[in-house]
């Protein structure tokens, strides 16, 4: 199971993940959120990583211009689209991308179905709320080509491994407050995640 580790802000931050095993760190750029960076500030902390580490570029409301220069500026490797596109919107960005489905209903998590995608759970904030889907919801789903995301932490990732996701997304669980991760968290979820 993959695993990104979102909201970074800062290096310390990101390598502390990467050393963890996180396969992924997303990047928000999303200015009213707290965990916000500037792609300033995220192409130094990108420049500074290991090779082979995924770099996720979270945008909300952005229109295709936007999302491909930041994109292209800061060397993300994937945009996550955390608002409602369609698939023509999406084909028409060329660049690799990631749709988010902030999912309302069990009917919800068959979105983009053919398409990897990030399911969340439905909040006005989009994203890092720290609110919980319901798993049950997948019963009977393949998600194979899911990434769940939404009140993970290390003591419940374990639950969520039958489903068969094709990765797991968190923030707010590794925090220690908004914005700066806990080391300590952080080593724990993923350790959580890759157990057998």
């Amino acid at each position: 199971m993959k695993i990104k580790i979102c909201g970074i802000t800062n290096v310390e931050d990101a390598l502390h993940a990467v050393a963890c095993g996180a396969d992924a760190l997303g990047f928000v750029f999303y200015k009213e959120s707290p965990r916000y960076i500037s792609p300033t500030d995220a192409k130094a902390v990108i420049d500074q990583l290991p090779p082979f580490v995924e770099r996720v570029g979270l945008f909300v409301k952005e229109d295709r211009e936007t999302i491909e220069c930041i994109s292209r500026a800061c060397d993300i490797s994937r945009a996550q689209i955390h608002f409602d596109m369609d698939e023509v919107s999406l084909e028409k960005i060329r660049f690799p991308t990631l749709p988010v489905v902030r999912a309302k209903s069990p009917q919800d998590v068959h979105l983009f179905a053919e398409r990897y995608r990030l399911i969340d759970a439905y909040c006005e904030a989009y994203g890092g709320s720290g609110k919980r889907l319901n798993v049950e919801w997948f019963n009977g789903v393949d998600c194979s080509k899911i990434i769940l995301a939404g009140g993970l932490t290390a003591e419940n990732v374990e639950e969520v491994k039958k489903y068969g996701f094709y990765g797991v997304d968190v923030s707010s669980g590794v925090e220690r407050t908004k914005a700066k991760k806990d080391p300590a968290k952080v080593k724990q979820f993923i350790a959580n995640a890759k157990a057998f």
